[in-house]
């Protein structure tokens, strides 16, 4: 019998899947003897390179309230997104891919050290030192992941990612999709508390796949 594959699509540098951490960690934990749950890179603003502006920056902040307001996730305001920040997220997501490359058991690591680095400490995580430093802190070899991070490998294995979530039609983030065999059932649709997407989960995996 196939286990069932929990699709998770999120993006590192949004906010509202920083906001669903703590969600999907619990069901990583709860549900790991019933299904595989699979991280896919969604590109939120992969490749961008104009500094981001004040309206832009106010917007998003905006946005960054709300998540925290709603998660109780911690955010560092203070000096968030500051004059010149180019918010292109291609870098923190191949940060994540190499991690994985590297030792697959680490990929949910990454992720979380990479949210947790921008939301909660004010890191700049477009920066590839800072991402270096972060995979060091997870065990990895500085060197060696600088050096996969830098390869065509990991940025192909990146856009891989980006082309699967556009595939999938996935259009916001954090987005679940459960698949059993060649059926596919959408969970959510961006941030949900953690008792509506396990009712969801449960009552699909309780239906004929």
């Amino acid at each position: 019998m196939n286990v069932p594959l929990l699709w998770y699509f999120a993006d590192p540098m949004c906010s509202w899947c920083w906001g669903f951490s703590p969600v999907i960690e619990t069901m990583r934990n709860s549900y790991h003897e019933r299904l595989k749950i699979a991280l896919v890179l969604g590109g939120l603003r992969p490749g961008t390179t104009t500094p981001m502006t004040a309206a832009a920056r106010d917007e998003i902040l905006h946005h960054w309230h709300q998540v925290h307001e709603r998660s109780g996730q911690p955010f560092q305001f203070d000096g968030a997104l500051p004059d010149g920040f180019i918010y292109d997220t291609e870098p923190a997501s191949r940060a994540v891919v190499t991690a994985g490359g590297l030792d697959p058991s680490k990929i949910f690591a990454m992720f979380q050290a990479i949210q947790t680095a921008f939301y909660a400490e004010g890191r700049d995580v477009t920066q590839p030192a800072v991402l270096a430093e972060l995979a060091a802190g997870l065990g990895m070899d500085a060197v060696a992941f600088q050096q996969a991070f830098d390869s065509e490998v990991a940025r192909a294995r990146t856009q891989a990612h980006f082309a699967q979530s556009r595939k999938a039609g996935v259009r916001g983030f954090p987005t679940l999709i459960l698949q059993r065999g060649e059926q596919l059932d959408r969970i959510t649709d961006g941030w949900q508390p953690l008792d509506a997407v396990q009712a969801e989960l449960d009552r699909l995996l309780l239906c004929p796949g």
